[in-house]
């Protein structure tokens, strides 16, 4: 199958790529050509000779010129531009993901949800419309997605209908195919942008203030533990991003996670992803496992893509044995919530410790709590920039440092609100003034509307 040849997204976009014309000729005849022309290039042309054509345009261009040719003898009446469409779509098959393609390569375009052959939803500014991209049908869907996750190593049928994946510019993929589906395969996609968003595009999208961010920079070169906190799409992986890149460039650091996709900029870096079972059911490897192996590494620094379950336990060691400057993110909707998920989490391995040993754990292991939010008009804001000062009397005590306000919507549907600082000064500031990184005191009567 053609499906299994190298890929390489976008080797050649048409003008024309991801505009839907109005169409002379019905649909099921233009999938039909579409499938015909495919089946041909296959014949001409064999798997290894096709391969070998991801890297070179000018065989690439040669390539997109037979399949227009593939398509005008067979004899549909066509305008130049359905041609050319077609074609592309052709090309998009042989090299690409087949119909996700122009989405792919839609820079607007932010999440990709297929909700079975023939409804594909994205996400645009914040904002959920359906596309009029369609597959053939669902086995169409399942060749695709078989592409998708067969490319980093994973595999997805009926015994094993959920999975983590990732395209090749690390977009994150998430799978359910049937049984647990029952309409058809489900397919979602978080795209990544081909350019991380800097800490200067947060500040130029309003996410967070300057203040706010001298505050994070230090703390992050002061080697202060850091939980990113917040819901599904507030932003967290990206933030994470962004805080990474504070770290001396001449440190160890290691990344743990359950499909890669962050994107660290420095030079020593060791990445490391779980792995699901196999057909049998053996040999997965999770975070938990990773963690206590990253120990053994000489890490400077770790970087746990999230916690979700017992390796929970494993970080807060790692953060009160040496290892500070560790980075993670957890889902939560607010400060108290994440410490609330930590303790519940640490409690789910073999370990069995009492409640007041765990909170312990957590207010000694983790110094700061970023909470990011998304907004109803689809922006993302750091709300909280929270310190944890300590365990007392059984309950964990916190400070807020910096806040966003919401106050309300402007007259476009954008939130309006204010970022400001409590005035409390933050007891971390002695260990950035030992490291080097004067605190302000003007940043503590910080305050900015947006």
């Amino acid at each position: 199958m053609i499906e299994q040849a190298t890929i390489a997204v976008n080797p050649i976009r048409s003008p024309l790529s991801g505009i839907r014309p109005a169409r002379g000729v019905a649909e099921h005849v233009q999938q039909q050509l579409k499938s015909e022309v495919h089946k041909e290039l296959i014949k001409r042309l064999d798997l290894e000779r096709l391969g070998n054509m991801t890297t070179d345009r000018g065989q690439q261009q040669q390539l997109f010129a037979l399949i227009q040719q593939l398509v005008t003898e067979r004899g549909i009446p066509l305008s130049s531009s359905e041609r050319d469409r077609i074609s592309q779509e052709v090309l998009d098959e042989v090299f690409g993901f087949g119909p996700l393609e122009p989405l792919l390569n839609d820079p607007t375009v932010s999440d990709i949800l297929v909700n079975t052959f023939s409804k594909v939803y994205v996400e645009r500014r914040g904002v959920l419309e359906l596309s009029n991209v369609v597959f053939k049908d669902n086995k169409h869907l399942m060749q695709i997605i078989d592409k998708i996750v067969s490319g980093v190593g994973r595999r997805v049928d009926e015994s094993s209908p959920l999975c983590d994946a990732r395209l090749p510019d690390g977009s994150r993929v998430n799978v359910v195919i049937p049984p647990l589906a029952v309409d058809g395969p489900i397919l979602s996609i978080r795209k990544f942008g081909t350019k991380p968003l800097t800490a200067e595009d947060l500040l130029r999208f309003g996410a967070m203030t300057p203040p706010m961010l001298e505050v994070l920079e230090g703390a992050v070169k002061a080697r202060l533990n850091i939980v990113v906190s917040g819901g599904t799409g507030s932003g967290k992986t990206t933030l994470l991003n962004v805080l990474s890149g504070f770290i001396s460039p001449f440190e160890r650091i290691v990344t743990i996670e359950d499909s890669a996709e962050l994107q660290v900029k420095q030079e020593h870096v060791v990445r490391l992803e779980t792995r699901p079972p196999n057909v049998e059911g053996n040999g997965a490897v999770k975070q938990r496992e990773l963690v206590i192996n990253a120990l053994r590494m000489r890490p400077d620094r770790i970087i746990l893509g999230e916690v979700r379950g017992e390796e929970t336990l494993d970080m807060l060691q790692a953060m009160n044995t040496g290892h500070d400057g560790s980075l993670t993110t957890i889902h939560s909707n607010t400060p108290r919530d994440a410490i609330a998920r930590m303790e519940t989490m640490a409690m789910m391995g073999s370990v069995r410790l009492p409640e007041k040993a765990i909170r312990s754990q957590i207010a000694s292991a983790v110094h700061v709590i970023v909470q990011a939010s998304r907004m109803s008009d689809g922006s993302r804001r750091i709300t909280h920039i929270t310190e944890l000062t300590g365990a007392f009397s059984e309950v964990i005590s916190m400070n807020d440092i910096f806040l966003f306000e919401k106050k309300g919507l402007g007259p476009n549907g954008k939130v309006k609100g204010r970022f400001y600082a409590t005035g409390i000064m933050p007891r971390f500031a002695e260990k950035l003034t030992a490291a080097g990184i004067p605190l302000p005191l003007s940043l503590m009567n910080h305050s900015q509307e947006v």
